[in-house]
């Protein structure tokens, strides 16, 4: 009996589809299972693809490009239309693509194969989906597109991992996953999902040429699929002891190519039979594309992080040996996008007289050189520092180093200067400045001596909980100017107080400018006063709580709803050092049992030649006062303020050292505000005209003070007044 008779008997037609040619050879019986008068007969392309339901159609051509990838037949099933639209029957398909090259080299395909009938019933209804075509194609769309969104989420390897040992794949679920890397000519298990801890163990480390199926995937780059127990036994007998003690049923290899490159193999294991249909193959086949891509990813950005991390942590310090009476908390948050290195920095350097220096700096930029460029600052700052430089020599030292650096690298990368490894970047050729807030503190009395380099003023938080900015003088952020001055600012830090020093991207991130910034800052720094009668904590960790909240409040959850006017300003980094000054009520220490309000307190010079500074004691006054009860007392005071520092910058040839100190229980505060200079003359009472523009600096005292007076010293003389809080504003007088 001849082999197209048995075929026929079995209604079993031949095809052959030449894809160079365009044209498609039926037998007679393939004709007559196309809706064909039943004889051989060759028709071009179309006419056969007008015989096959449209979404058939393009299903067939990614099952023959995942057979020709893996070498294996190509098998689909297939609904026939007639001219109507209706379907007549459903066929399978079973055919070997062949590999044909054309003369001017390019590549075609030849599809050998059978065409049968399924006995099954028809629907006899047009462009009605059956079950294999129908809901499980939806079903496998719906999950690839749900595997696709999770592996692309995952940052890590350890998060990709998770993700494919989640994965629950349309009508059969592995319930053993691995996953296999490549490291040289060895293959080791990355991670793995439906195994006891240790089970792993024989597959950590394998050759690559040993006889198991994830080393052959990796070795040739074709997927091998095992349906049974039996295969696995012929094909790969040396690895089945160590396969046959995990009751599995049937087991998929694939590659895992990045690139043209195979990175590892996924290992997808059943405890039922799987059959490893074209369509389960076509799955299996994208998500390990999908895995592969993301383990590619997850490792990059790994490396990305692990390099950023080690460079930034390698530049920034430890906050040294414990202070005694002092208590420190620093912490450094790098930008949100790019390799995440930046320029800011802090430091604490013990120095040689026993006191300690705080230092915090911005380099300008958020890339790679200017995280260079910070580590070799502040390396600079330590060593003059260290040598026993005041604070003003150390600033200017710094500046005149980072303008020479700068200098040099620009010389090297301008090719016409005959350097270069980089001419043609014209930002490593830009010029870079810094700022920076250098602080000497002495941890026996509190003292600060201050110099800043264009970097924003210090904060101090008082013992009860108020918040003032300390005005600070100033000079050229460094590398600007080479030779550039920094006077010296100084102020005593009291028992309880703690003083913030930080960098503009805690203040200006999230769209805020200076004034919002801070704002934001007061009203964390505040709401953090701790409660001495109820903080029975013995060790508590206030400080280290309050650097959270501080960093929180800008990249926590909460930042969402704070955004300030300026939305589209650029991220930053952020630096942060917080010093706390041990004492009643600054949640450093035991606290007491009955413990007593504490004194706010504060102390400004205002120099002759700095009449600007008169504004920021104005806000000042303002922020010591800015919890008491009548806002005209607040007016009064800050009025007198200003009339006191003027007659001094006016009527003398010196500075002006105002002392402000409010002491006193909530609704019966005394407010003491002292401004001494080098004069000794002293005010008197004036009568000025009704357009006269001064003289009236002692009637404004008589009038708003509940007491003041004029001491002399030695050298010069201090005005002073007093101010007692009242509850409520006075009636006017004209009701």
């Amino acid at each position: 009996m001849r082999t197209e008779d048995v075929l026929a008997a079995i209604a079993t037609g031949l095809w052959r589809w030449d894809n160079a040619s365009g044209t498609v050879t039926l037998d007679s019986e393939a004709a007559r299972l196309l809706g064909l008068p039943a004889e051989p007969v060759v028709l071009p392309e179309v006419a056969v693809r007008s015989r096959f339901h449209p979404v058939d159609w393009n299903e067939i051509n990614g099952i023959v490009n995942l057979a020709v990838a893996e070498d294996t037949l190509a098998e689909a099933r297939l609904r026939i239309m007639d001219e109507d639209g209706r379907v007549l029957r459903t066929v399978r398909s079973r055919s070997k693509p062949l590999e044909n090259r054309t003369a001017d080299g390019r590549v075609d395909y030849e599809l050998i194969g059978t065409i049968q009938e399924i006995a099954e019933a028809q629907p006899g209804t047009t462009a009605v989906h059956t079950p294999i075509t129908g809901d499980w194609r939806r079903s496998r769309e719906a999950f690839l597109l749900d595997a696709g969104r999770a592996l692309a989420e995952a940052r890590s390897t350890a998060e990709v991992l998770r993700v494919a040992a989640s994965l629950s794949m349309p009508g059969f679920i592995p319930d053993g996953l691995a996953v296999f890397g490549v490291s040289g000519d060895r293959l080791s298990i990355i991670g793995h999902h439906g195994h006891d801890p240790g089970d792993e163990g024989p597959f950590a480390d394998m050759p690559l040429q040993t006889d198991y199926p994830a080393a052959e995937v990796v070795r040739t780059g074709r997927a091998i699929y095992l349906p049974s127990p039996d295969d696995y036994k012929r094909r790969f007998p040396a690895t089945w002891p160590l396969a046959r003690r995990f009751d599995r049923i049937s087991w998929a290899f694939l590659p895992l190519i990045v690139a043209g490159r195979t990175m590892g193999a996924w290992m997808a294991a059943f405890k039922h039979p799987v059959s490893f249909s074209p369509d389960e193959r076509s799955v299996l086949t994208t998500v390990a594309r999908m895995l592969a891509q993301a383990l590619q990813r997850a490792g990059v950005a790994e490396s990305e992080r692990e390099l950023t991390t080690g460079l930034q942590r390698s530049m920034m310090p430890q906050l040294g040996p414990e202070i005694p009476g002092m208590t420190l908390a620093a912490r450094y948050v790098p930008t949100g996008g790019g390799l995440q290195v930046g320029g800011d920095w802090y430091d604490m350097i013990p120095l040689p007289s026993g006191r300690f220096a705080l230092v915090i700096g911005d380099v300008q930029g958020h890339d790679v050189r200017a995280a260079g460029l910070m580590g070799q600052l502040r390396i600079a700052v330590r060593a003059y520092a260290s040598e026993g430089h005041r604070p003003d020599a150390v600033l200017s030292r710094a500046s005149r180093f980072l303008a020479g650096l700068c200098s040099e690298q620009d010389s090297a990368a301008d090719p016409g200067k005959g350097g270069g490894l980089d001419g043609g970047d014209s930002d490593f050729q830009s010029p870079r400045f810094a700022t920076c807030l250098y602080v000497e503190c002495d941890p026996a009395t509190g003292l600060l001596e201050v110099a800043r380099a264009g970097h924003p003023d210090p904060a101090v938080r008082m013992a009860d909980g108020t918040v003032l900015m300390r005005p600070t003088a100033g000079g050229l952020p460094l590398g600007i100017v080479p030779d550039t001055d920094y006077p010296t600012t100084r102020f005593t830090l009291e028992p309880g107080e703690t003083m913030m020093l930080c960098t503009d991207g805690l203040i200006e991130t999230g769209g805020h400018d200076l004034d919002t910034g801070w704002a934001r800052l007061r009203a964390i720094l505040e709401s953090q006063t701790p409660d001495p009668a109820q903080d029975t904590d013995p060790e508590p960790r206030h400080l280290e709580r309050l650097a959270d909240l501080l960093v929180q409040a800008v990249h926590g959850p909460s930042s969402h709803h704070t955004t300030g006017p300026l939305a589209d300003r650029r991220e930053d980094d952020i630096a942060v050092v917080l010093l706390c000054r041990e004492g009643e009520g600054c949640g450093c220490e035991t606290p007491l049992l009955h413990p007593s309000r504490p004194a706010r307190r504060t102390m400004t010079t205002v120099a002759q030649a700095e009449p600007e500074r008169v504004a920021g004691v104005r806000q000042q006054i303002r922020e010591l006062l800015h919890d008491w009860a009548d806002p005209e007392q607040v007016d009064a005071a800050v009025l007198m303020v200003s009339e006191m520092l003027t007659n001094v910058l006016v009527h003398t040839d010196g500075d002006a050292l105002l002392i402000a100190e409010a002491v006193g229980e909530l609704g019966a505060r005394r407010l003491r505000v002292e401004v001494a200079d080098a004069s000794d003359e002293l005010p008197h009472k004036r009568h000025p005209g009704e357009m006269a523009s001064s003289g009236r600096g002692v009637l404004l005292l008589e009038m708003l003070a509940d007491d003041w007076g004029v001491d002399p010293r030695g050298e010069g003389k201090s005005t002073w007044f007093v101010l007692n809080e009242r509850s409520k504003p006075d009636s006017d007088p004209l009701e």
